[in-house]
């Protein structure tokens, strides 16, 4: 579940033009189809995408050591209500909701609602990346398209 609620974190968000909250229409708009890094409070890190149905994929090291896993979640794995982010996560007692505030032309903070202290730093990455997954490792590289 902490996994969960950390890659959430990290995919969830949109923002406008200046710096400071993001509606969940702005996030949308932010973040769908584009590639973040991620750091969090913790020292989770990884990279994350969140697609327009609402699915994520990406890798994540947890606290910043040992092993880095690919993984993704289903559509519908982050909804919009009203206007709060909110994550639908398989075998979770609760189903958080984030708070996004854009921080620059390319990033964001995200935290759970309520707990601003359990956050994630996104940041864009500029030039076009894809994350690999090979059946024999869970580790994923990054390759830069062509």
């Amino acid at each position: 579940m902490v996994r969960g609620i950390a890659v959430l974190a990290v995919l969830s968000s949109a923002l406008p033009a200046m710096a400071g909250e993001m509606s969940a229409s702005e996030a949308r708009y932010f973040v769908t189809g584009k590639l973040f890094s991620y750091t969090c409070f913790d020292g989770t890190r990884g990279l994350a995408r969140v697609h327009l149905d609402g699915s994520v994929d990406g890798s994540i090291q947890l606290r910043g050591t040992g092993r880095t896993q690919y993984g993704t979640m289903p559509a519908a794995t982050l909804r919009v209500y009203g206007e709060r982010v909110c994550a639908s996560l398989p075998r979770s007692i609760i189903q958080p909701c984030f708070y996004l505030e854009r921080t620059s032309t390319g990033s964001f903070r995200g935290s759970i609602s309520g707990f601003g202290f359990a956050y994630c730093d996104f940041t864009q990455y500029e030039q076009p990346t894809r994350v690999v997954h090979s059946p024999r490792q869970l580790r994923p590289s990054l390759q830069t398209s062509e």
